[in-house]
C-alpha cells in the first residue's frame, strides 16, 4: 500500500490531519465515508496528484483529528471542511468527491456554496432516503440498531458521531438551497452486499438514480466488479470518472 503523508492543522473546530498534493486547479476534495480515514483513498490519491491539487482530510474523531465537543450534523461538518480550506489557504474551485457518507456532505457543500464548486463525484454515495432501507431490516436488528445508537448518545466519546445526526443531515439537504447544475457524477457499485435483502438493495439502487436527477449534467456509472468501495476495487474506473468530470 503506498502511503499517503499526513499533516495536522489547527482551525477553530479542533485539530485536523489531513493529506495535500498541490498542482493545478480544480482542487479535488476527497471526503470520506463515514469513520473512513484518509487511508482509505491510497488507490486513488497520488494517481490524481499527478494532474491536479488533491486533498484528503480525516474529520473529527477520525484518525489524528481531535475528538469533536459538538454535534456533527452536516452543516457543522461542511462549515469544518470549509474553515479547514481556507485555513490551509486552498482556493476555489473545488471538484467535491463524496464516498458513502461523504456523499451527504459533498452535496450539503455544493448547496451552501455552489459558486465555490466545480463539479461532483459521488461514489456509492448516501442518498437522504437510504434511511428507509431500516424499515426493510427485521425488527430484532432494528431494535438492536436503535439500542446502539442510544448507547453512543450516551457515551461520552461518541455522542457527538456523525452517525448520530444521519437524520439530520438529510433534514438540513432537504431545506438547503438548489442543487447547482454543475458538471455531475455518480458511480454505483452494483454488487449487492450478501447481508443486504433484494428488497433494501432495490431501494438502495432506485436512490442511486434518483441522485443522478439532481443535476441536468447528471451521469451514471456502474461499477460492475464493486461493492460498496470501487474507490478500492475499481481504482481506475474511479479515476477516469472524476478526471472527466474536471474536462466537463
Amino acid at each position: 500500500m503506498q502511503s499517503i503523508e499526513k499533516k495536522k492543522i489547527t482551525t477553530v473546530n479542533g485539530i485536523f490531519e489531513y493529506s495535500l498534493s498541490i498542482k493545478g486547479t480544480p482542487a479535488i476534495i476527497l471526503i470520506n465515508g463515514g469513520s473512513g480515514p484518509i487511508e482509505g483513498w491510497y488507490k486513488v490519491f497520488h494517481e490524481l496528484a499527478k494532474e491536479n491539487t488533491v486533498l484528503a482530510y480525516n474529520r473529527l474523531g477520525i484518525g489524528g483529528s481531535s475528538k469533536p465537543v459538538s454535534p456533527q450534523h452536516g452543516i457543522a461538518i461542511v462549515n469544518s471542511l470549509k474553515q479547514l480550506l481556507d485555513d490551509i489557504g486552498l482556493s476555489p474551485p473545488y471538484l467535491l468527491v463524496g464516498h458513502s457518507l461523504g456523499g451527504l456532505y459533498a452535496n450539503l457543500f455544493t448547496r451552501m456554496f455552489p459558486d465555490q464548486v466545480s463539479g461532483i463525484v459521488l461514489l456509492e454515495a448516501s442518498h437522504p432516503r437510504d434511511l428507509e432501507i431500516n424499515d426493510t431490516l427485521p425488527l430484532p436488528i432494528r431494535a438492536l440498531n436503535r439500542f446502539f445508537t442510544l448507547f453512543d448518545r450516551l457515551t461520552r466519546s461518541r455522542q457527538w458521531s456523525e452517525t448520530n445526526y444521519v437524520a439530520q443531515t438529510a433534514t438540513q439537504i432537504e431545506e438547503a438551497g438548489p442543487f447547482p447544475d454543475k458538471p455531475f457524477t455518480v458511480v454505483s457499485g452494483i454488487k449487492k452486499p450478501p447481508f443486504m435483502s433484494a428488497q433494501a438493495y432495490e431501494i438502495r439502487m432506485n436512490n442511486q438514480l434518483d441522485l443522478v436527477k439532481l443535476s441536468k449534467q447528471g451521469k451514471h456509472i456502474r461499477a460492475a466488479s464493486s461493492g460498496h468501495f470501487p474507490q478500492l476495487t475499481e481504482p481506475d474506473l474511479v479515476i477516469q470518472a472524476i478526471r472527466d468530470c474536471i474536462h466537463a
